[in-house]
């Protein structure tokens, strides 16, 4: 984990990489209202930001079901940000693992109970290209598994007057928007605002 080894301790750049990671959801997900549904959580405190040192696949496979676990037993926390930034930096790896984390939902008998949504600094969707601004949707600072509760899920959707219309909106918002605004919006999250 040589990236949490700076002169400062790992304390100092976890909590960093934490802060960051919120104020894109505050300024990002939350401030373009990519989800309807994140402000709430937030707001009420629902949401963990954990910030793994995981440096292998193994390793954030085992953060993942720590999480799992500790969703199962906290159920006043409503989702987690497990971000990763010691493992799966290239989004190909990244994409890959995915089906090794679902399969790790399977194997648990969670499948159904938790699911897992993806961001990654590089997130490519199918059929796009790399600089195409829709991809910015699903872009965050650092690659991470956001593990939702499939039943909060379910309601929120329930309760949303157009819930398919939301993605066809972000993607017409990041188009509008463009890829050198998000891309600058992105790396505004690394500097303390002033």
């Amino acid at each position: 984990s040589a990236m949490f080894d700076t002169d400062k301790g790992a304390g100092v750049d976890r909590s960093r990489i934490e802060n960051a990671t919120r104020q894109w959801l505050e300024d990002v997900v939350i401030g373009l209202n990519l989800c309807p549904f994140a402000r709430k959580e937030l707001v009420n405190n629902r949401v963990r930001f954990m910030v793994s040192s995981a440096d292998s696949e193994d390793g954030l496979i085992e953060a993942l079901q720590v999480e799992l676990r500790f969703l199962d037993q906290h159920t006043e926390t409503e989702t987690t940000l497990l971000i990763h930034p010691g493992v799966l930096a290239g989004f190909e790896d990244y994409n890959e693992f995915l089906a090794a984390a679902d399969g790790l939902l399977e194997m648990l008998g969670l499948d159904g109970v938790y699911q897992i949504a993806s961001f990654h600094p590089d997130y490519c969707f199918a059929d796009t290209r790399p600089e195409d601004a829709e991809n910015y949707t699903n872009r965050s600072p650092f690659p991470m598994l956001h593990l939702l509760r499939e039943a909060s899920v379910e309601r929120a959707v329930k309760n949303h007057p157009d819930p398919d219309a939301i993605p066809g909106r972000n993607i017409a918002l990041m188009d509008r928007l463009g890829a050198d605004e998000m891309r600058q919006r992105l790396s505004r999250v690394y500097s303390p605002k002033a």
